[in-house]
C-alpha cells in the first residue's frame, strides 16, 4: 500500500471515529463513585441514647476487633428495635437502626467475614450469633454476591444526578456478583449484576436474622410484629455498574467490528422476574448500548406504580449489523426468554433509534411480501445455495409478534435518514467490518437480486449504516407494508427546540422519517436525537406507561 494512501486512511478513521463518538456520546462522564467510611452519629436522646453510644464505639473498633464490633452493631440494631417496637415512628430510633445493620454489612465485607455460609458467633464473649433468612431461589443466596451498603458510597455523574431513593426501614445495599457466560446466558441477565436490594434484622433471642427484601417487589415490611414503608436506594446500583463496568464503551467497538462482539447480542433482565408485571422491554440505537436508558429507568423507579406494574428487560446488540439481522436475533432471543419466563401480559417496547427500526419488524406481517421483492419469486423457485437461502429467510419472511401489547418509538429513521447517504455516512459505513458469517450472502444477493436503478448501490452486505439510509431496498420495501391492526404505537420525535415541525429534524433524523400515521399519540419533545435523555420525553413515556397499565 501507498504510504502515503495509508496515511490518509488512518487518518480519516481517526477524524470519523472522534466525530463519532463526540456527537453521540458526548464528554460528561457519566457516572463516577467513590467509597466512604462512615462518621460517628450524633448523640442520642432518650431511650436511644445507648444504641447510638454503642454504634458510636463499634465504628472505632470494626478495624481492630470486626468480630467484636460486628457484634456491636448487631446489638444497637436490637436496642434501636426495641425503641421502635414501643413507638413505630420514633425517626431517631429508625435511624439507628438502619445505620446499624448497613454497618453489619460494611464489617463483613472489610473483614472477609461469611456469616451466610455458616451462622458466625459475633461480639466480645460470642453473645450473638449472626445469620441469615435463606431464600428457596439459589439466585438469592447471599453468599455468591459482593454487598455494599449505599450510604458508603458518594456518586455522580449525568446519567444518576438524579438520586432515587425511598425513606423507610432497613439498610439499602448493592449486590454485586459476577456470572460467566454460561450463566448469564443461563439466567438471561447481563454477566455483571448490581442490584438494589434492602436488608432488614430480626431476633431470635440472641440470634440475629438478617433478611434481604426487594423494594422492587415491595413497598413495606414486616419487622418484629410491626409493618414499615421499605427503605430502598435505587440510583446507587446504577452508578456503581456504570463507574466500575463502563459498558458504554462497547458501542463504537460492537458498531465498527459487530463479529467480535456477537456473544453480547442478548435479552436480558434487569429484575427478577416477576410473572404478574408487565416486561418493559427497551432497545438501544446505533453505536449505542442499554445504558442509554439508565436515566429513563432510574426516573421510572421512584414511582410506585411503575415499580409495582412493570419489570425491566432490554435488548442489547452489535449495531454494526444490519437491522434486519438484529431483528432476527432479537426474534430468536424473545422465543428463547419466553420458555423460561412466560409472559402473562403483553410486552411494551420502547425503542430509539435503529431500535425504532428493529421494532417495526415485530410489528408487521411480511409474509414473503419482502422476499419477492427482492428476488422477484418465492422462496421455492429461487436458486441459491442452502445456507443462505435459510438465513435470508429468517431475516425477509416473518409475522408480527403477538406478544408486544404497545410500542413507544423514539426518534426512529422509519424510512430512513440522509445522514446515511451523504458522504459522512458513507466514510462511515466503509469502517464497519462485515462479519465473516454473512460475507457469503452478500455475494448472493448481488446475484439475485432483482434490479432497481433507484436503490442503494453497494458490492458488498448493507450494515447498518447502510440499511438507515432512505434509499435502501429494505427501508423502501417494509415502508410499503402497513403495521399490523390492533398494536398501539406512539411516536416521540425531536426537533431541537425550534417548535419547526413538520419541517424539522433531531439534527440526526428529520420529522418526514420519524413521522407515522396513526401513531396513538406523537409528542414532538425539544430536544436533539437523543431523546431518551429528554425530561419532556421520559415524562410522554412514563404517561405512555401509566395509559397502558390503566387499560389492562
Amino acid at each position: 500500500m501507498n504510504p502515503k494512501h495509508s496515511k490518509i486512511s488512518i487518518r480519516t478513521r481517526l477524524i470519523v471515529a472522534v466525530t463519532c463518538l463526540g456527537f453521540f456520546a458526548g464528554c460528561a462522564q457519566i457516572a463516577v463513585v467513590s467509597e466512604k467510611r462512615s462518621a460517628a452519629l450524633p448523640p442520642g436522646s432518650g431511650g436511644d441514647q445507648v444504641a447510638t453510644q454503642t454504634i458510636n464505639r463499634a465504628l472505632v473498633e470494626e478495624r481492630k476487633q470486626p468480630i467484636v464490633a460486628l457484634g456491636a452493631f448487631v446489638a444497637a440494631a436490637r436496642d434501636a428495635l426495641r425503641q421502635l417496637d414501643r413507638n413505630p415512628a420514633n425517626t431517631e430510633a429508625r435511624r439507628d437502626y438502619n445505620f446499624a445493620v448497613a454497618r453489619i454489612f460494611t464489617v463483613v465485607r472489610d473483614a472477609k467475614l461469611d456469616p451466610w455460609t455458616q451462622p458466625m458467633r459475633v461480639g466480645a464473649n460470642g453473645e450473638f450469633t449472626l445469620t441469615w433468612k435463606r431464600d428457596p431461589r439459589p439466585e438469592w443466596n447471599l453468599a455468591l454476591y459482593d454487598l455494599i451498603p449505599a450510604d458508603e458510597l458518594d456518586f455522580k455523574g449525568t446519567y444518576v444526578k438524579d438520586h432515587v431513593t425511598k425513606q423507610g426501614i432497613g439498610a439499602p445495599l448493592v449486590a454485586k456478583r459476577e456470572l460467566t457466560a454460561q450463566q448469564a446466558s443461563a439466567f438471561f441477565c447481563p454477566p455483571y449484576i448490581y442490584y438494589s436490594v434492602t436488608a432488614t434484622a430480626q431476633f431470635e433471642g440472641s440470634r440475629c436474622v438478617i433478611s434481604i427484601n426487594d423494594p422492587l417487589a415491595a413497598e413495606s415490611v414486616r419487622v418484629d410484629g410491626h409493618s414499615y414503608p421499605l427503605a430502598a436506594n435505587f440510583t446507587a446500583s446504577y452508578a456503581m455498574l456504570l463507574a466500575r463496568e463502563k459498558p458504554q464503551k462497547l458501542g463504537f467497538a460492537r458498531l465498527l467490528r459487530p463479529q467480535e462482539y456477537a456473544g453480547t447480542a442478548r435479552v436480558a433482565r434487569l429484575e427478577p422476574y416477576n410473572p404478574n408485571k408487565t416486561v418493559l422491554l427497551v432497545i438501544h440505537g446505533l453505536m449505542d448500548t442499554p445504558v442509554t436508558w439508565v436515566p429513563m429507568v432510574n426516573d421510572f423507579r421512584g414511582d410506585p406504580d411503575f415499580r409495582r406494574n412493570y419489570q425491566v428487560w432490554f435488548y442489547s446488540y452489535p449495531s454494526g449489523y444490519p437491522y434486519p439481522y438484529c431483528a432476527t436475533i432479537l426474534r430468536k432471543e424473545l422465543d428463547a426468554i419466553e420458555k423460561k419466563y412466560p409472559l402473562r401480559k403483553p410486552m411494551v417496547v420502547v425503542a430509539h433509534s435503529m431500535g425504532g427500526c428493529i421494532t417495526r419488524t415485530l410489528l408487521t406481517d411480511a409474509g414473503t411480501t419482502l422476499w419477492v421483492e427482492a428476488f422477484g419469486h418465492p422462496p421455492a423457485q429461487t436458486e441459491m445455495d442452502p445456507q443462505s437461502k435459510r438465513l435470508l429467510e429468517e431475516v425477509l419472511i416473518f409475522n408480527h409478534r403477538r406478544d408486544i401489547g404497545r410500542v413507544v418509538f423514539m426518534s426512529t429513521p422509519h424510512r430512513g435518514a440522509n445522514l446515511a447517504s451523504n458522504w459522512i455516512g458513507r466514510i462511515g459505513s466503509m469502517l464497519v467490518r462485515t462479519p465473516t458469517r454473512l460475507l457469503t450472502i452478500g455475494r448472493t444477493l448481488r446475484e439475485n437480486l432483482t434490479a432497481d436503478p433507484t436503490a442503494l448501490k453497494l458490492k458488498r452486505l448493507p450494515n447498518s449504516v447502510d440499511t438507515l439510509a432512505p434509499n435502501n431496498r429494505f427501508v423502501v420495501a417494509i415502508n410499503k407494508i402497513p403495521i399490523t391492526k390492533g398494536i398501539p404505537y406512539h411516536s416521540i420525535i425531536g426537533d431541537r427546540g425550534r417548535g419547526d415541525s413538520p419541517n424539522s429534524s433531531d439534527g440526526v433524523v428529520p420529522y418526514w422519517s420519524s413521522h407515522l400515521d396513526g401513531a396513538r399519540s406523537e409528542f414532538i419533545a425539544p430536544c436533539d436525537h437523543g431523546s431518551p435523555l429528554n425530561p419532556q420525553a421520559i415524562a410522554e413515556v412514563h404517561r405512555i406507561l401509566e395509559l397502558n397499565a390503566q387499560s389492562h
